[in-house]
């Protein structure tokens, strides 16, 4: 027999059944609480309430445990390339050779982005955010799409293609403007990541040279993003996705959620945050010790433990090692990494850090790559999204097939009470 919960209240007893994920998590299912006794439950930022099932990605904070489709995270970032854990998080399994031979050929005959996006494009200031403009045009690539139809999914592998291929496209466009430079087209014969790099750092008066340190750790990366649950970003795709809205407005809205600072725009403070200790003098030290007295000094270190993890960020170990082969490949010397450095090993090494787990995130390691590789700080959350975006299209389309009824969560009112209305002139 199911396990059920009681619960009591105004003197009456109320069950609730229990589930239990594959992986062992446990839930009370209170779907039918409001209509059975008249109550809400109220859950701020819903750290406690599950929206959904899913079966794309488990992770459990207490353990440093990261797995997509059942796949740990340390063998995929190890053995896969970016677009076969793509295929992974979309389609369930990872591909056969043949099935992947399709993907990545569908992938490269869609990068070319229509013409005319290159007019709305135009048409931002050039001090616009990557962000905004990114958001704004997937949301307009729905216009450009007559075979787009909300609510029907005969052409949904398609768009999917076309998202995949023609984002990172996009995404450099802002780049390449703030320099005053042409933006490059797409080269189809460059695999996925190479074809990226030559459009961001390529210049028509010289040959660009694709480094494969630069093009693994990027790998990496992008894997180390693709997916994390139901966090702000994925959360919203299937929220606004569940009013039957089309996958172009669900992603756009994805992209607008992971623009905020304290998602995906975390790895872009940590760089400010190293350049601001630079502006001070450089003194580790001094910005260790003031991040341990918080409470007095108000400052604290961006990029160190997680809301999730309890443990190391099993993203970060990865993560690390690309960080140093990146940085010795490169032979950077930037005085912002040697400071970056110098937090790392305190943190590593600190009992008060170690106590409190407070160890380096994945948006650490993730911020000193794009440094060293030239990517401007406003880009780390574009490259965030590029990192994201397959994980957004498995869980909209999943929401999609398990028709999940619209969202639609509840509150606790705390306004005033009824009150007359009285008339502009006699108030």
């Amino acid at each position: 027999m199911a396990n059920t919960a009681e619960l009591t209240v105004d003197g009456k007893s109320y069950s609730f059944p229990t589930l239990e994920g594959t992986e062992h998590e446990k839930a009370f299912d209170i779907s039918n609480l409001r209509d059975q006794t008249g109550y809400v439950t109220l859950d701020r930022g819903y750290k406690n309430t599950g929206a959904t099932k899913s079966a794309i990605t488990f992770l459990d904070g207490e353990e440093g445990i990261l797995q997509y489709r059942g796949y740990a995270i340390e063998d995929l970032a190890a053995k896969a390339s970016f677009l076969e854990v793509a295929y992974l998080l979309i389609y369930g399994d990872l591909p056969t050779k043949d099935q992947f031979t399709q993907f990545e050929t569908s992938v490269r005959r869609h990068t070319l982005v229509n013409e005319d996006m290159r007019k709305i494009f135009d048409g931002f200031p050039v001090s616009a955010h990557p962000m905004g403009v990114l958001s704004s045009l997937v949301s307009a690539m729905s216009a450009f799409y007559p075979d787009l139809e909300s609510g029907k999914e005969d052409n949904t592998d398609l768009h999917i293609i076309r998202l995949l291929a023609k984002l990172p496209t996009i995404a450099t466009w802002s780049y390449k403007r703030s320099l005053g430079h042409p933006t490059n087209y797409p080269k189809n014969q460059l695999d996925y990541i190479p074809n990226f790099l030559n459009m961001m750092f390529s210049l028509p008066v010289e040959d660009y040279k694709i480094d494969p340190v630069v093009v693994e750790a990027l790998n990496v990366l992008l894997i180390l993003h693709a997916d994390h649950e139901q966090n702000c970003s994925t959360s919203t795709v299937r929220l606004v996705g569940s009013s039957q809205a089309n996958i172009y407005s669900s992603i756009s809205a994805g992209i607008s959620a992971l623009w905020g600072p304290l998602h995906g725009g975390a790895n872009q403070e940590v760089i400010e945050m190293l350049e601001a200790i630079k502006a001070d003098g450089g003194d580790v030290s001094k910005y260790v010790d003031m991040a341990k007295n918080a409470k007095t000094t108000g400052f604290r270190l961006f990029g160190f433990g997680h809301r999730v993890y309890k443990n190391f960020d099993p993203r970060a170990k990865i993560i690390k090692k690309a960080a140093d082969d990146v940085l010795s490949k490169l032979g950077v010397n930037d005085p912002v990494l040697e400071i970056a450095k110098g937090l790392e090993e305190a943190a590593l090494n600190d009992e008060y850090f170690i106590q409190r787990k407070l160890y380096p995130n994945v948006d650490f390691y993730s911020g000193i790559i794009y440094r060293a590789l030239g990517i401007p700080t406003n880009m780390f959350t574009v490259m965030f999204a590029i990192g994201r975006l397959p994980g957004w299209i498995a869980q909209w389309k999943e929401m999609r097939e398990q028709k999940e009824p619209i969202g639609r969560p509840r509150q606790i009112y705390t306004g005033a009470t009824l009150r007359e209305f009285t008339p502009l002139e006699s108030r």
